[in-house]
């Protein structure tokens, strides 16, 4: 990029090379790296040159993205200095028809799990989450939202998630958003959503527990996939299930050593009460497989610190009992930039998970690694015969240095991977 001023009626011009820029993703990472670029610069701003429409709507969708910040609690907040970017080429009318139906969708989840996850937890719980989610949907068609809050899911008998929920005065909640744009069975996506992870009684140290004011990215994925399938009338049946609970260790927290009892009647011995997403997300996904019967399930959790240090900041972790499954995760990642890199489901690793007093334990499952161990977890409660990609982006939920599409903060991962995943995915 070279920066040139002095042109007559123009206060700045900014050269762009592009090597080799052919792909969707190469003209997204241009568009997000300009824009971060003009972030400070007065504006309004033009980008020409840009070779056809659909390089022009990638261009304008890395853009959107790469514009986004956080800054709504700062009180010398500014409006930034350059504003609309209008974006000049051949096709223009094909440009915008794509933007429109389906790329200005897909930003508008994504720069939603944003906000969810940037918000504080003061401020995103439980029934907020739900608030933030109908008004996101307010007024799109095909779309229902059910909700199950901390009493209905006891009288259920949905012990593991109400069990997280009851340390906290905000009661746990399940939401699921169904968006029906094809007369099919449906896809499951589950989100957990832990809206802040204390570690409850098992509490966590000091150091860093900030960041678990996003331990619920991964319900806002699933809920961010959501609006970009309804808002671009996707022709797909899909539900999203969002388990949302505060784990907190208060005088009514569930304690190491308890046993809960999910919705199925299966047993779980706590070990550790900050192991809890997989909790919530075993009543979840048994409560949306026995009321919507899908065809496929993926779940997304902030799972494991064990997928951090296996994989770094740069790629979530797969997990699939089938190659063709993880296949196809593997693709949708690869085309969408959201980076899987596929862990191990052991035969071994089940045997870790199994308790001496109740089905299963959430905790100390050497010699088992914790990713996989949590993975065989979810799976417990998966049937055998359903289709099923388990995805733990712990790494990758926030990041400390911007990058094109990315400023730093929340990244919104996992919205345009499940978005692919729900058009291409048909085991």
């Amino acid at each position: 990029m070279l920066e040139v001023y002095g042109i007559p009626s123009r206060p700045l011009v900014l050269l762009v090379g592009a090597a080799d820029a052919q792909a969707d993703l190469d003209w997204r990472d241009l568009g997000g790296e300009i824009s971060q670029r003009l972030t400070s610069k007065p504006g309004p701003w033009a980008i020409a040159g840009v070779p056809g429409s659909r390089a022009m709507a990638n261009v304008g969708f890395g853009a959107t993205l790469g514009q986004y910040r956080f800054d709504r609690y700062k009180s010398d907040r500014e409006e930034p200095a350059a504003g609309d970017i209008a974006i000049v080429g051949t096709g223009a009318g094909d440009a915008r028809r794509m933007w429109r139906d389906r790329l200005a969708p897909l930003a508008e989840g994504v720069r939603l799990a944003r906000d969810l996850v940037n918000e504080p937890a003061n401020v995103i719980y439980p029934a907020s989450f739900i608030d933030r989610a109908r008004a996101a949907f307010d007024g799109v068609d095909n779309v229902t939202i059910e909700v199950l809050d901390q009493a209905e899911m006891r009288r259920l008998g949905m012990g593991a998630i109400a069990g997280v929920g009851q340390g906290s005065p905000r009661g746990a909640r399940l939401m699921l958003i169904t968006y029906r744009g094809a007369e099919s069975a449906p896809m499951v996506l589950a989100g957990k959503g832990i809206t802040f992870d204390t570690g409850g009684i098992s509490i966590k140290p000091n150091t860093g527990m900030w960041e678990m004011k996003g331990d619920m990215s991964g319900a806002a994925a699933v809920t961010g996939a959501l609006v970009s399938l309804a808002k671009s009338n996707a022709p797909v049946h899909v539900v999203s299930v969002a388990a949302l609970a505060e784990n907190m260790p208060g005088a009514n927290a569930q304690r190491p050593g308890d046993v809960v009892r999910t919705l199925s009647g299966k047993t779980i011995e706590i070990r550790s009460t900050d192991a809890e997403g997989r909790l919530v997300l075993s009543d979840g996904i048994e409560y949306a497989v026995r009321e919507k019967q899908p065809y496929a399930l993926v779940d997304i959790a902030t799972l494991t610190g064990s997928a951090v240090r296996a994989l770094g900041p740069d790629y979530a972790a797969l997990f699939a009992p089938e190659d063709d499954h993880a296949e196809a995760g593997l693709a949708a990642a690869k085309k969408t930039g959201e980076a899987l890199w596929r862990l191990p489901l052991h035969p071994a690793y089940a045997e870790a998970i199994k308790s001496q007093i109740a089905d299963i334990k959430n905790s100390n499952t050497s010699p088992a690694p914790g990713a996989s161990a949590g993975a065989h977890f979810i799976g417990y409660f998966v049937p055998d015969d359903l289709p099923w990609i388990h995805i733990d982006m712990a790494a990758v939920d926030r990041t400390e240095t911007s990058r094109p599409m990315i400023p730093a903060g929340a990244r919104g991962y996992g919205v345009m991977l499940l978005d692919e995943l729900a058009r291409s995915w048909r085991p």
